[in-house]
């Protein structure tokens, strides 16, 4: 039984939702079906069907189709985000800031519902507000990657964000490769393993008026 299943059967009949939670389940649902069938084959009755309610409850929250994609997708954006965010304030060890930030877009990839679909395999690229997302987020991601090799080697912001743009790239690549394939090779494992790869070429730059600061350049 799924989430949405379970809250449903735990509310009493005839009872009605406040607005939020119910936008929230009505998003719910539709994760689920763009998921499994993708933008073009869902229909908004298949979205109301999942849900458990009336196209003119689902269409009261939701002018159409296209505005509750990109609720969701403003949504598991802003999740990467902050994910990505996170990882690179959880320390200021730099070779634990490379294994946190790629261990982000795996638990990413990982996450129940499959939402990192919308973001980078949706089959709606091609509609602008889709695309302008997509890349935002992606952008947001590498800059703040960015930052933080800037200010840790004293490379100008171009260099660091194609430095960036590449470790962002690379994990999420990886990551969903990792997770398609069903690798056997464990999480922590696969993250090790980039991370590794990762830090033999970035840990060749020097500290920025750090020598010898913790997570410097291996010897």
């Amino acid at each position: 039984m799924t989430a949405i299943e379970q809250t449903e059967a735990a509310r009493p009949r005839g009872t009605r939702l406040p607005r939020r939670a119910r936008r929230n389940q009505l998003l719910g649902a539709a994760q689920e079906v763009f998921v499994a069938q993708g933008y073009h084959a869902a229909a908004m009755d298949d979205i109301a069907e999942r849900a458990g309610v009336s196209k003119p409850v689902l269409y009261q929250h939701f002018p159409g189709k296209l505005d509750l994609y990109l609720a969701l997708l403003d949504q598991h954006c802003e999740n990467l985000l902050q994910a990505v965010r996170g990882a690179l304030e959880s320390t200021t060890d730099n070779k634990l800031r490379v294994a946190a930030t790629m261990d982000a877009y795996f638990a990413y990839v990982e996450e129940e519902g499959g939402a990192f679909r919308l973001v980078f395999e949706s089959d709606l690229t091609n509609e602008p507000a889709v695309r302008e997302r997509v890349d935002r987020v992606s952008l947001q991601c590498a800059e703040a990657i960015s930052d933080v090799i800037a200010e840790d080697t004293g490379l100008s912001q171009d260099e660091s964000m194609l430095l960036a743009v590449g470790l962002g790239g690379v994990s999420q690549v990886v990551a969903r490769y990792w997770l398609s394939s069903e690798s056997p090779v464990a999480r922590d494992k696969a993250v090790g393993l980039l991370t590794s790869l990762a830090w033999r070429g970035i840990a060749g730059f020097p500290l920025h008026g750090a020598e010898g600061a913790a997570g410097g350049p291996a010897s």
